[in-house]
Parts: C-alpha cells; structure tokens; sequence
C-alpha cells in the first residue's frame, strides 16, 4: 500500500500487474511481508487518476473504519493466491515464477541464480546473483533459449564474461 484516501479507511494502492487496473479485479487480497500475510476483501476499487484506491475488509469483518485503520497497514505488501491468477500463455511467465531459478549459458556456465527482475521499458532483465551480478534480457527465442519451470533452470544466449 502506498497511502491513504479519504477519512473513511481508503487506501491507495501501487499495482504491479500490468495493466495496473487488474489487481481490482480480485475479490481477495493477501497483505503482509514476507511470511506474515491476513486475508482481505476488496469492497469497493477503482482507479483515481494515476493510482489505485480500495476500500478493504479483514477477512469477514468490516471494512476499515477510518484513516488510522488504513494507516496500519501503508508499506505492506498485496498479493494474490496463485490460483486466483490466468495461467501464462505459452512463452509468457509470471515474474515471481523465474526468481529462485538457476540461470545457466548454452555450454552450461552458471551465470548466477534469478534474484529479481527489473522491467526497462524495451525488455524485462533477470538480475542474477552468482560470482557477480549480472543483468541479462529476458528476450525469450532471442536470448532466452529455455525455461523449464520444473527443473528449475533457465539456459540463455550469454557470454558469461559480459
């Protein structure tokens, strides 16, 4: 959650789905960090201009009631459970489906392991954490050879010296 709406326990939200409206299009919510995560439900969403904004309730209880209430809950994280998401079209992967997985080149030099991923605007970048950290495009058939989400590993077109 990024801020707060109104006095009546609206918040304001950074979406990272693209387009960024489609996070109102779920019903239920997780928010939390790291393993701690509560249940809400979305009451009512809506854009307001540049951002989000939703009204939310824990679990089966009332909305949030007022600005102090949504307060609590400003730099927490909002994410969905895996089932409630389309699955990918092929070639198309959800982002936190490539973070952990090992990145090898084409003669199977480790490049490092998925760290995060960083969007450019031309092109998505795995960032890797290996020996170093290295930013590789993820321009699958261009860069990307293969990911095998099963076996945990990407094979990419890369000099492991760049």
């Amino acid at each position: 959650m990024s801020g707060l709406f109104g006095v009546k326990g609206w918040i304001k939200v950074y979406s990272y789905t693209r387009p960024a409206a489609n996070l109102i299009e779920y019903e239920d919510w997780l928010i939390g960090r790291q393993d701690a995560w509560r249940p809400f439900r979305v009451i009512d969403a809506r854009e307001q201009g540049k951002t989000l904004i939703a009204q939310i309730a824990p679990g089966d209880e009332s909305p949030l009631a007022d600005r102090d209430a949504a307060a609590a809950l400003i730099d927490f994280e909002i994410a969905v459970e895996r089932d409630q998401l389309p699955e990918p079209e092929p070639g198309e992967y959800y982002w936190f489906d490539l973070v952990g997985l090992d990145v090898v080149n084409r003669d199977g030099t480790e490049l490092g392991r998925v760290k995060a991923m960083m969007e450019t605007g031309a092109n998505d970048v795995l960032v890797l954490q290996g020996d170093r950290e290295r930013l590789v495009p993820f321009v699958v058939g261009e860069i990307i050879d293969e990911v095998d989400l099963k076996a945990g590993r990407i094979v990419a077109d890369w000099d492991p010296e760049f």
